[in-house]
């Protein structure tokens, strides 16, 4: 695979990875307490529907982990890198393994082309997930700092971290994708 068609394949696995991780960060059960949780719950829709000012909007008013984790995600699908970044920051303060923080962090940070912090925000996630019982919240941890070594040119560091990420979640939507990539690469 050449470099050119190696770009194509990452742009469409990066433009579904956030997406993937957003459908299946918070519980319903969570939704179940009160307006806040309506809010939430009509937030995220609107988030699956690809609305995100909306949903950000909603998001903005609101307290909690969960909240400020789908805001971090809005933002950051509306390219609004540096309020993603901060957003999901305060929320990683929080809750070091939220793994809608990480990617949302994640996204920011290679957005802005800032991939040596990527890389070590998303390693001490990686740490931070390894006392965890499920290391599969660490997945996207390491699929945004593995496109952050892409970005380096670090192609070896690279093909080791999709290559966790495959283990870790083996049926994730844009898993096909990634292997592609990786086919071309080795």
């Amino acid at each position: 695979m050449k470099q050119g068609q190696t770009r194509a394949v990452l742009t469409i696995c990066v433009a579904s990875a956030l997406a993937v991780v957003c459908a299946s960060t918070v519980p319903a059960s969570r939704w179940s307490g009160g307006a806040a949780g309506g809010q939430l719950e009509q937030a995220v829709s609107l988030y699956d529907q690809g609305h995100y000012a909306e949903a950000a909007s909603i998001l903005s008013g609101l307290d909690g982990v969960d909240a400020k984790a789908y805001l971090a995600a809005c933002l950051a699908r509306q390219k609004k890198f540096a309020e993603a970044e901060t957003a999901a920051k305060a929320v990683l303060e929080q809750s070091p393994t939220h793994r809608l923080a990480v990617a949302g962090l994640g996204q920011s940070l290679v957005g802005q082309g800032k991939h040596d912090e990527a890389i070590e925000r998303l390693s001490a996630a990686i740490t931070a997930t390894e006392k965890a019982e499920s290391k599969t919240d660490a997945a996207y941890a390491f699929f945004w700092r593995g496109q952050a070594h892409y970005k380096k040119g670090q192609a070896d560091k690279m093909v080791a971290d999709f290559e966790i990420f495959l283990k870790l979640v083996p049926e994730a939507p844009e898993a096909n994708t990634v292997r592609q990539l990786l086919a071309g690469v080795r």
